[in-house]
């Protein structure tokens, strides 16, 4: 097998045995990394350093974006200090306000085992209070970016036209929650619906962004294909043409 399978199930799909939350809206389970695998690919395909996540419940895609980098260390890719958020190998931040918005999240807590293994830098306020206050102020070049924010249309709309003028030459956006007919068919359950919000504004905004001319898409949907099994509520990979 390619893939280290007991390291994934340890430290990645689960936090040491662990459920991570949202894991299974990735497509992802114990055993698989569903969405993380493209996050893993781009990474390393595109030696991204600088990669931004907005929006985590429990830190999977974090995680993911800092071992991406570890390991093109080992494969002897990037070179110098090896630190993972201060040496030469770029930097995971997260974006989140931690505030339960979209649903609560535990990647503020300093004492996680998400946290202890990958430290990653945590932004904890808003996207655009960090946009123009953290990344801004700082000129900060994003090299991945990953939107799984306010998945309201207005929310993650703005989220993009602000995040993709930091985009690094070659940077590259990925859109969670894409897929409308995931969003349409997914049932919840009645004590949820409280906390439940709709998530179908990436998927217009994908739909829009298809119109113009200044971007390439392409749509990572793989609801349905097998019925049986878990699948994900989509990613839209998107770069500048």
């Amino acid at each position: 097998m390619i893939t280290n399978q007991n390291f994934i199930e340890g430290y990645i799909t689960s936090d040491g045995g662990a459920p991570i939350p949202y894991l299974w809206t990735h497509g992802a389970t114990t055993h698989h990394l569903g969405d993380g695998l493209m996050v893993y690919s781009l990474i390393q395909h595109m030696r991204a350093k600088i990669c931004v996540c907005i929006g985590s419940g429990g830190g999977f895609i974090p995680r993911i974006m800092t071992q991406a980098r570890f390991d093109l260390y080992n494969q002897k890719i990037f070179e110098g200090n090896p630190d993972y958020n201060w040496g030469d190998i770029g930097v995971t931040y997260l974006v989140d306000a931690c505030n339960g918005i979209g649903g609560s999240t535990n990647v503020d807590n300093q004492d996680s085992f998400f946290n202890s293994k990958f430290f990653p830098r945590l932004i904890k306020t808003t996207s655009e209070e960090a946009y123009y206050n953290f990344f801004v102020l700082q000129d900060i070049k994003i090299d991945l970016l990953f939107i799984d924010g306010d998945h309201s249309y207005d929310g993650v709309k703005k989220d993009f036209e602000l995040y993709s003028k930091l985009l690094s030459d070659n940077g590259v956006i990925i859109l969670h929650d894409t897929d409308s007919n995931y969003e349409k068919s997914l049932i919840v359950s009645q004590d949820s619906k409280q906390n439940h919000f709709p998530f179908d504004g990436p998927s217009k905004l994908v739909s829009e962004l298809d119109k113009t001319q200044d971007w390439d898409l392409i749509k990572l949907h793989n609801f349905g294909i097998l019925k049986d099994k878990p699948s994900s509520s989509g990613i839209t990979i998107i770069k500048r043409k």
